[in-house]
């Protein structure tokens, strides 16, 4: 009987990513950092925070009282942070191995914003057995923090292939989260700019989050209130409905590693416009498939010269060669079979 332990604090991923691997492992017992309400049962809630060395050491134990009774085959980590940190230090006398999944801002931003969080991180990089990365470069990254040359695995969650093709709207769609890190307050501000010569084009905002009133009152500001809709959280069957019908998807956060939702929008026909960031450039050449922006302010000026049956076509192939779930499910379990037959 082969089990797993899946530790992580964002319950939607690991339920995406539970239902990727799902069938491989007979059992799968989820720790996270609050109340499980989307991962099965087997599950419980620990205090991952790094501000309390109490609740961190009870932690720790409790982790740890975990894996004696569990007795996991493979202990998989999501996110090169606090859960690595904690579980790593509670798995160390232990003879399992151990996976770290790093999602982006745990590699590429935590450990420059200071001395603690670059240890930690660091730490991680060099005790854990295998990674995981979405993208080469943030590969490339972790092996120069841990100033070595790490079992890396370059795989996604992996996306459906749309079954239906619909005809494409005047529509533009941002669905990333409303946080500062995703810029969203600045695709508006491009966007007012934008359509006032192109007043037949509309911009749709799904997701929510901590800036979403704040961007709502930005769209009555600029007087956009009928060029701008926001859709609020969306289910994956409305998501989907919304890359199907716009022609353009629009995405440019500070820092990030491979993003579902721009494969996601590849997959259904949708023309991304994104930063100009390492992970990007892996998927989109600036122009022929996609557009890179670096001027934010003109976010919205190249998308007309872009050949968009052609970049459909070439991100329908990118798509199915790269980003299906079939595709990366075979990776992962390729990973836990070498990292259960080593440990042997």
């Amino acid at each position: 009987m082969k089990k797993l332990l899946l530790i992580g604090s964002n319950q939607i991923h690991l339920k995406n990513y539970h239902e990727l691997v799902a069938g491989f492992f007979d059992e799968v017992f989820f720790i996270t950092n609050s109340t499980p309400s989307l991962v099965p049962t087997e599950s419980m809630a620990l205090n991952f925070s790094l501000k309390n060395p109490i609740a961190g050491w009870r932690t720790i134990q409790a982790i740890k009282k975990k894996i004696k009774t569990f007795h996991p085959d493979v202990i998989h980590i999501h996110q090169a942070g606090s859960f690595a940190f904690y579980t790593l230090l509670a798995a160390k006398k232990f003879n399992i191995p151990v996976i770290v999944t790093a999602w982006g801002s745990d590699i590429l931003i935590s450990p420059n914003r200071n001395f603690a969080l670059r240890s930690m991180v660091k730490y991680i990089l060099n005790h854990a057995d295998y990674f995981s990365s979405d993208s080469g470069f943030m590969a490339v990254e972790m092996n120069r923090l841990a100033d070595k040359e790490l079992n890396v695995l370059i795989a996604n969650f992996g996306i459906d292939s749309p079954s239906v093709s619909v005809a494409k709207e005047k529509i533009i769609y941002s669905n990333r989260l409303h946080k500062p890190l995703y810029r969203i307050d600045k695709i508006i501000i491009a966007f007012a700019s934008w359509v006032k010569k192109n007043p037949d084009w509309k911009l749709v905002i799904g997701a929510t989050g901590e800036k979403t009133e704040s961007l709502k009152q930005l769209a009555v500001d600029l007087k956009l209130n009928y060029k701008i809709e926001f859709v609020g959280w969306l289910d994956k069957k409305k998501n989907e409905e919304y890359y199907s019908k716009s022609t353009f998807y629009v995405s440019i956060p500070e820092s990030d590693a491979t993003s579902i939702s721009l494969l996601e929008a590849m997959a259904h026909g949708c023309i991304p416009v994104v930063s100009d960031l390492p992970a990007n450039k892996e998927w989109i050449e600036n122009g022929v498939n996609g557009i890179i922006v670096n001027d934010l302010e003109n976010l919205f000026n190249s998308i007309g010269a872009i050949d968009i049956e052609k970049a459909k076509s070439l991100n329908k192939k990118i798509i199915e060669e790269r980003a299906t779930k079939e595709s990366n499910r075979r990776k992962f379990i390729s990973l836990y079979e070498k990292a259960m037959h080593i440990k042997k």
